[in-house]
């Protein structure tokens, strides 16, 4: 049988180049044979940064399609008006950047995994993340850029972040520390809360719509008559919360999830949760009162001795729902068995 040996040609991200034969200069070796040198036609592909001083070389694909909206991928997309910049006298682009920081920020470009050795700042890292506009990688960095001693927020650092943040951008207070806050009354709409501890916060008449408190520490917190239309929820610690006639629903039909959130003796209590997402909530104990719950999912929630008197549960699914003594007087629709089970 022949085993001899194969060549594999890959191509990573553009059109399949044939390769130009380089004759060996091995007499022994015929140049139409697979045992032929090879070089790729487009070498030009590769370019040459300077970056403060220090040489990098990577591919026009790895600074164009990791993160297209960057300002590395307008720079070199051949398709674009932006100029690259000057070229020092070996041919490489001039950065007037930091390449300590530059270069995780390449690697990630590469890899679409961030890594840091640990004499990084990541502050540093960060600051040429919002430099060259790579956005996929801003999340990655802002929480490790957040002292684990850090004092809470005052109302006043949130409100002169909120003066300064344009209307079309998102602001992001993920993994800050906001325990005891008073917030009430703002506008926060699309802000990022995600892990942020908010334990004692006081959000009460806030318009909260489409924020993210994923997994955020929420324990005691005071949102009484907030709007929380489209709000994602998933994971969140509201033990204790006080969410007296808060409104879930969004006319848009962007229903409010809260999948897997921990409301343990919540006050909810004339609240609007038409068709939120409460699938395996822990809702134990929680004071559901008058709560519009129609077309809601609570599948797998655990609503042992809560309190649903007056609530409308009309179309809710329950299945898989722990409904033990739970008080289910003077609701406005019969709870069909159906609901439970189906």
């Amino acid at each position: 049988m022949n085993y001899g040996r194969r060549n594999l040609y890959v191509s990573k991200g553009e059109p399949f180049c044939p390769p130009t034969k380089i004759v060996s200069t091995d007499t022994n070796v015929d140049a139409s044979s697979s045992n032929c040198i090879f070089h790729w036609k487009n070498s030009s592909d590769w370019i040459k940064l300077n970056v403060g001083g220090q040489l990098f070389y990577t591919s026009r694909t790895t600074l164009t399609n990791s993160d297209p909206d960057s300002m590395l991928a307008r720079m070199f997309s051949t398709s674009s008006n932006l100029h690259p910049g000057c070229i020092d006298s070996n041919g490489a682009f001039l950065i007037d950047r930091d390449p300590r920081y530059f270069s995780p920020l390449l690697n990630y470009l590469r890899s679409g995994s961030l890594i840091l050795d640990p004499d990084i700042n990541p502050k540093g890292v960060l600051e040429e993340a919002y430099f060259f506009n790579i956005q996929s990688c801003i999340p990655l960095l802002e929480p490790l850029t957040i002292p684990r001693d850090e004092a809470p927020l005052s109302r006043r650092d949130v409100i002169n972040a909120l003066i300064v943040t344009p209307n079309n951008d998102f602001l992001r207070f993920q993994g800050v520390n906001l325990n005891g806050a008073d917030l009430s009354y703002l506008d926060l709409r699309n802000v990022n809360f995600k892990y942020a501890k908010l334990r004692n916060a006081k959000l009460s008449y806030c318009n909260l719509s489409f924020c993210n408190f994923e997994r955020a520490d929420m324990t005691d917190i005071m949102m009484n008559c907030a709007v929380l239309s489209g709000v994602r929820l998933n994971g969140a610690i509201m033990e204790n919360a006080k969410c007296l006639n808060c409104n879930f629903q969004d006319p848009s039909g962007q229903n409010a999830n809260l999948e897997g959130v921990n409301l343990r003796n919540a006050v909810l209590e004339d609240s609007d949760l038409t068709g939120a997402n409460l699938r395996v909530a822990n809702l134990k104990g929680a004071n559901l009162k008058a709560t519009i719950l129609r077309g809601a999912i609570l599948a797998g929630a655990d609503l042992e001795k809560s309190d649903l008197t007056g609530s409308d549960l009309h179309e809710a699914n329950l299945r898989g729902a722990n409904l033990k003594d739970a008080a289910l007087e003077l609701m406005i629709n019969p709870l069909h068995m159906s609901q439970a089970i189906r």
